[in-house]
């Protein structure tokens, strides 16, 4: 069966510890509810920096990129309806969901 990545991105930091830890609860309702489908829960990132031919150097400025999620369901289609009740919405960003390719290494 394919896997898919959510990929979450842009969202706003919670504004208070209180609802820090309500999208916490949030996100374990939701996560849990995906079951067996959620392989990997991923995790949020913090934070980064930017490697090219010429090196790396930290990343200034916003964080592009908020963390990632992989599950196993069998179409694209079925993971954007699972990605659509997720609480990262909630912060003002969006998830953008791949479709993984096996590959041999």
């Amino acid at each position: 069966m394919p896997k898919f990545a959510f990929i979450y991105r842009d969202a706003n930091p919670p504004s208070s510890p209180e609802e820090g830890q309500a999208h916490m609860e949030a996100w374990r309702a939701w996560s849990s509810g995906l079951g067996d489908a959620l392989i990997d829960p991923g995790m949020p990132f913090s934070q980064m920096v930017r490697v090219d031919k010429n090196g790396i150097e930290k990343w200034e400025g916003d964080v592009p990129l908020n963390g990632v999620s992989v599950v196993e369901v069998a179409t694209c289609e079925e993971a954007g309806a699972m990605a659509a009740s997720c609480p990262h919405l909630n912060l003002g960003g969006d998830i953008i969901v791949a479709e993984g390719m096996d590959m041999e290494m």
